[in-house]
This record gives structure tokens, sequence and C-alpha cells, in this order.
């Protein structure tokens, strides 16, 4: 049945081929084009698009592997020159390339499951009953299947590499994680966690002096040799390689601000500099990737968000490292995929030039606990709603409105089914109910009243702002609480979960 649901989810992406594509699809167009035309030196130095490549080397390697196919469908797709090209033999191709790498996604998230449910009864319910919250995630629909990216194929690996902590393969679980990093560096954003579970309970723990250095130095053979693999190829040009992967001159912001701490930070120095009169020189609502300076409050650098990240990240690594299960313990485990989740919020909501999609870093890993704890699907939904209506100005075109509204209104519900058929109660408290309300009134505003009352011309960025601003209060709430929650954690309590859950 898991790979029934995958096969139906499936035939929903492919009604998604002829539907609007972002600049992402030429992005990735651009990449088979240089991958398959130039040499390996080039790669990182072409710029005949805006379009640059500026992902890690080994999805690059991944890009070169599709343009072998690619040349099959229309060579004139791999033709460095031949910007915005889009025929539809190109399309069927990067469409179904998407679609066909997510069977990367449905191992990960199978054998999660199988992992997390080893020792429960109604297993099989409860790997339908995730298998299907996963495969059928929203956000991953709209953000690869109608937006246009991998992101599937990079969460399947993330997936594998928990899945192989799960069955205490830590070296296993190291090497996949690596390779996850030089797929996509945005990852970086878990390396913490995974730096204390593995030092911490698969170097140190139970070991004598020598057996801890003898288990270190495998860990960094694993990761220095994929590493290698990857970056060796291009030792004469790392420091190329480096400023495409890292270009601190986009700014704090993306022209469509994420849902998190800077877009309340933007609108207050907005709020106040309107306020006082103030006019910046830089507006952070033009819609352009620039930086700017802030009108009233502080302007933000780099090392700002880096530090506060940092800082906002250490009591939730400090918890992790202060549990003393053995590794494989699947109370471990858990408190292990929480880090995780909390990480990869307090980077979403702290970092430098932060993308909305990143929100899904937090809501994939969050619906993998869903299944085993009822807080974890109180969670799971009440972030599902916001993480996917935050996803929504992503699909900007008028004939998306309705494509967009029935995605999140029917995963909402069977998400809603689902994790009440296994846990029985209710999901929100009222602070959260009156909350999640606001978003149909949020959403008539933006469809209905913004141009009725005459402000789609005077005001055009007020609908994102407010889409930005209201999403962001809900990722903050969640942060707070989820954090507050997992820092009183302790062992006892999260093996009382899973008994109540048994």
């Amino acid at each position: 049945m898991f790979w029934h649901i995958f096969l139906l989810v499936s035939g929903v992406k492919l009604l998604f081929i002829p539907a609007y594509r972002s600049t992402d699809f030429e992005v990735h167009r651009n990449w088979l084009a240089i991958t398959h035309s130039l040499p390996l030196s080039r790669w990182y130095y072409e710029a005949t698009s805006e379009w640059t490549l500026d992902y890690p080397p080994l999805f690059a390697y991944f890009e070169w592997l599709l343009s072998l196919v690619a040349k099959s469908f229309d060579p004139r797709m791999l033709e460095v020159k031949n910007l915005n090209y889009a025929s539809e033999q190109t399309v069927i191709f990067q469409r179904f390339s998407v679609i066909v790498a997510d069977v990367i996604y449905a191992l990960g998230v199978r054998r999660c499951l199988r992992a997390m449910t080893a020792s429960t009864p109604n297993a099989s319910r409860s790997v339908l009953i995730g298998g299907a919250l996963l495969l059928g995630n929203a956000g991953l629909l709209m953000v690869d299947h109608i937006h246009f990216q991998y992101n599937g194929f990079l969460f399947g690996v993330l997936l594998l590499s928990i899945g192989a902590l799960m069955e205490n393969r830590p070296l296993q679980s190291a090497l996949l994680f690596a390779v996850l990093l030089n797929l996509k560096h945005i990852f970086i954003y878990v390396v913490p966690v995974y730096v204390v579970y593995l030092l911490r309970f698969y170097c140190l723990r139970n070991s004598t002096a020598g057996q801890a250095l003898m288990k270190l130095i495998k860990l960094g053979a694993v990761v220095t040799g994929v590493c290698l693999l990857s970056f060796g190829p291009f030792y004469e040009h790392i420091p190329q390689v480096l400023s495409r992967l890292f270009p601190f001159k986009r700014g704090l912001t993306h022209a469509y601000w994420a849902p998190n701490f800077w877009a309340l930070y933007n609108t207050a120095d907005k709020a106040l500099a309107v306020a006082l009169g103030r006019h910046g020189t830089s507006s952070s609502t033009s819609g352009l990737v620039q930086t700017f300076e802030h009108t009233v409050l502080p302007s933000v650098s780099p090392t700002v968000t880096f530090v506060l990240t940092g800082l906002a990240m250490l009591p939730v690594v400090l918890k992790l490292w202060s549990f003393k299960a053995a590794l494989s313990s699947p109370n471990l485990c858990r408190c292990f995929v929480r880090a995780i989740v909390l990480c990869g919020c307090t980077s979403f909501l702290f970092g430098w030039h932060v993308h909305e999609k990143a929100i899904l870093m937090v809501l994939i890993p969050l619906t993998l606990l869903a299944i085993g704890d009822k807080n974890d699907a109180r969670w799971t939904v009440f972030l599902g709603v916001v993480a996917h209506y935050s996803l929504f100005p992503l699909l900007f075109k008028p004939e998306l409105t309705l494509v967009k509204l029935s995605l999140h209104t029917v995963y909402t519900a069977v998400s809603v089914l689902l994790l009440k058929l296994l846990h029985q109660k209710a999901f929100f408290r009222t602070v959260e109910f009156l909350y999640l309300a606001g978003f149909p009134v949020l959403c008539a505003y933006e469809h209905l009243v913004h141009d009725a009352i005459g402000l789609g011309k005077r005001l055009p960025f007020l609908p994102l702002l407010l889409t930005s601003v209201y999403c962001a209060v809900g990722v903050v709430y969640f942060w707070l609480c989820y954090q507050v929650s997992f820092l009183r954690t302790t062992e006892g309590n999260v093996a009382a979960e899973m008994k109540k859950t048994k």
C-alpha cells in the first residue's frame, strides 16, 4: 500500500506538467547545459545566463547525469547560449526528472517510518498514515512540481540519513549526510545536531579514549572522503566555487520575505520610518534582491545573523548532549529529530537571505514525528497550515489560485483526519485556533478586497507583506513553544510518550 500511495501521488504530479514554471526551471535547464557542454573547470565560471551554477559539486554531477538522458529528448536544451529554452520535450523531461528523483524521497520516508514503528502494534497503519502525509506533502507539490525544484530528492537523502541512525548505523548516516551537504549546502543548518549526536553518542558513549579516537577517525574519514570526491576535481578553483555557494551580497531578505524574524524586523523598521517621517535610500520592499540599509532600526550584517543563529541553537544542542540513552535508543532518536526540527527552524528564523521554501526543512522532519506523538501531531498540523500558506506567493499566477487553495485545504483536512485516527485528540488551543482562523480572512483580503478598495496600484506589495508578517507570527510562536517543550524534556518523558502511543 505504501507504494500504491507513491504511485497515486505521482499521478497527481503528472497533472502539473503543463502548469506555471518559475525561473528555477530555466536555472536547472541552464545547469544541464553547463555541465553537459563545458569542461568541468569552467562550470563555476560560466556566466552567459544570470542563473549561474551555485550548488555544491555533487549536485552539479547530478545535473550532468541528467543531461546524459536529456540529450535524447531535445539536444537544444543543452546549449549554453539557448537561454529560456522551453520546448515541449524539455518541459516533459525536466518535469519527469523531478518525479523520478522523488523515488529517493519515498525510500527515505519508508526507511524512517519502518524504523520508528518497528516495535509498535498497528505498525502498518502508522506507516501508511505517515507515508500519505509525507509523500503527499502539499508544500513539496507546490515547490517542486509547480514552481520547480528538486527538494523531494534532497529530503530523501536527509531521511535516509536519519533512518540509518535509527537503525544504529552511524557511519552510514554520516556518509549520507555528507553527501547531502555536498548536494545542497543549505543543510548546513542542521550540522550542529549531527556533530553533537555522533560525537556524544557514537564516539564518546561507553568508549575508552582509544576507542573514541578510532571512532572519530572513522567519522572523519567518511566525511572527508565524500568531500574529496565532491570538491577534489575543483581543487584549483575552490575560491571560485565558494564565492558561488555563499553570495553574501544578496541582502538580508529575499525579494519576497520569508516568514521569519527579519520579516517582522523589516516591518517594524517600515512602520517606525513612516511614523517618524523618515525615508531610506534603499527600500526593503523594492521587490529586488539586493542589500539595503534599514531606515530607523540598526542595519543587519551577515555576521550578526550567524551569531544570533548560533546563540539561539545553543540551548538545543546542549540539551541533546545532556541525554544519557544509548545510540540506538528510540527515545534518543526521537529527540535527535526534534533537535533537527528546532535547529532548522532557528536558521529559518534568523539566517541570512532565507528563502520561504526553507520552511520545508522544519515541516518534513516534524511530520515524521507526528505518527508517534500527539503533541508532535498537533504542531505538524499547526505549522503545516502556516508553512503551506506562506508558500502561496510562489504561485502568483491568477490561474493557480484555485490550485493552491485546493492543495492546502485538502492536505490540511487529510492531515487532521489521519492524525486524529492515530491520536484521538483535539489539536489546537483557543489562541492557536483563533490565529489559524485568520488565514481565510487574509486570503479574502489578498484576492478580493485589496484591489477592490483601490490599493492594488498604490501598495502592490502589501498582500505579500501581510502574508510574510502573519505567517512569521505563527512560525515564531511554534519555535518558542516547541523549544520550551524540548528543553523541558527528560528521557523518562519521551519513554512515557512512546508507551502511550503503543
